[in-house]
């Protein structure tokens, strides 16, 4: 971490919650939000690639005839 640490605030039943998870699976609770950070991360990754390929076809979805509308040759 950076020279400055900072802290994450998680609400009381998430902790208790994470402590159970813990408990039933013999794991510890750092492990668990490891995992459940980098699902999560794999996740956002493949949504914002998904939308960046979704904006970048509206942008280059033009038919033939919208592509060459208006231009005189």
């Amino acid at each position: 971490m950076h020279s400055e640490e900072k802290h994450i605030d998680i609400s009381p039943e998430i902790g208790r919650e994470l402590l159970a998870y813990a408990d039933m699976l013999g794991k510890s609770p750092s492990a668990i939000v490891e995992d459940a950070l980098l699902a999560y991360f794999d996740a956002m990754g493949k949504e914002l690639a998904q939308k960046s390929l979704s904006a970048e076809s509206a942008q280059t979805n033009l038919s033939y005839d919208e592509f060459w509308d208006g231009v005189d040759i």
